[in-house]
């Protein structure tokens, strides 16, 4: 039998709850003024915008020639040598269930608090899987896994450590995996996928920064020895043709992104002003999220409900809260009322 892990149903845990569940918080506030505010994720609410797509896109198979093309973008965009080290996926949360059964029993280091469904992957194959604070804790298991910049905290590891810690996981056959679904915002120096160390793995994602969650778009971007086992457990046609087409658009459109960057950057510094003036003290973030903790966070976060906000709530750090960045101006003059009768 393969000694890679396996699933099984009997001893996996529960589901994570996450953001963007406006079903569930509809329900349990049904008086909440319409439409509702999601701030709860950390997608960026002014999308790339979506051109017509051609109707055989819709109607075939995928092409290999559009998919590489896609592959050629990504590379030009994540400064990557060769095209063939990069694997699309449909959206990063199809690679993070995928990579767990690449790697036969293992302990594995997750660099937390950050997004939950690293471990849940991991632990669901059967990995032994421990929550570390301290990067220097990570140097010690088969695996580590790293997100940076970090979801919720903002916290940002150097590509430096990174590196360090790469060079010590494979002399044992270790594995790094850095996810950096929120880096497209930084500087170049900030990601470790355009020099890639050994024995790491990259994944990228266009449904944060570029607001198109919706696409299920991701890639994992590793050595040409790993990346053809991660599209091999992928399959064939594993990425629509329209989120191939619309994919090469947006990875290819260097004005756009940078008109981002600076209008996301004035969005940061009104929402943090909103917040303080409202008593929280902003504590961490990315260019598309802040982190805020208040003694009264979970208070907060029901009275802003009630006017039809919705943020993020953290059950294990009820004194935190994330904010998304609202898309007009219409959701930030009501953010700014919602606050004012917090405070």
């Amino acid at each position: 039998m393969d000694d890679r892990a396996t699933s099984t149903r009997a001893d996996a845990p529960e589901a994570i709850l996450h953001g963007g569940d406006l079903d569930r918080v509809s329900r349990r506030y049904p008086d909440a003024p319409l439409p509702w505010i999601d701030l709860s994720t950390g997608i960026n609410p002014v999308p790339y915008p979506v051109q017509t797509i051609s109707p055989e896109s819709w109607a075939r198979l995928p092409a290999k020639s559009e998919e590489r093309a896609l592959l050629a973008a990504a590379a030009t965009r994540y400064g990557v040598n060769a095209p063939d080290m990069i694997v699309a996926a449909p959206g990063t949360q199809a690679l993070l269930q995928i990579l767990p059964r690449l790697r036969p029993r293992s302990t594995v280091a997750v660099l937390a608090p950050t997004y939950e469904e690293h471990a849940l992957c991991w632990r669901r194959c059967g990995h032994q899987v421990r929550l570390v604070d301290e990067p220097g804790a990570l140097a010690d298991a088969d695996v580590a896994v790293v997100v940076n910049p970090n979801n919720p905290t903002g916290r940002l590891l150097s590509r430096d450590s990174l590196v360090r810690l790469a060079a010590v996981l494979r002399q044992r056959d270790g594995l790094l995996i850095v996810d950096e679904a929120f880096v497209d915002l930084y500087p170049a120096d900030a990601t470790v996928a355009a020099d890639l160390p050994p024995a790491t793995i990259v994944l990228r994602s266009i449904g944060k920064v570029y607001g198109l969650a919706g696409v299920r778009l991701g890639f994992a971007i590793s050595s040409e020895d790993i990346a053809p086992r991660v599209r091999e457990e992928l399959g064939p046609w594993a990425v629509s043709g329209p989120a191939l087409a619309i994919g090469t658009r947006a990875l290819a459109d260097d004005a756009w992104l940078e008109q981002t960057r600076a209008r996301l950057a004035n969005d940061c510094r009104r929402i943090d002003a909103l917040l303080e003036s409202a008593g929280c003290i902003v504590v961490g973030g990315t260019p598309l999220f802040r982190l805020i903790t208040s003694p009264n966070a979970l208070g907060i976060a029901e009275r802003l409900a009630r006017h039809g906000v919705h943020v993020r709530r953290f059950p294990a750090q009820p004194s935190w809260l994330r904010f998304g960045l609202p898309g007009n101006e219409t959701d930030w003059q009501r953010l700014a009322h919602a606050l004012r009768n917090v405070s």
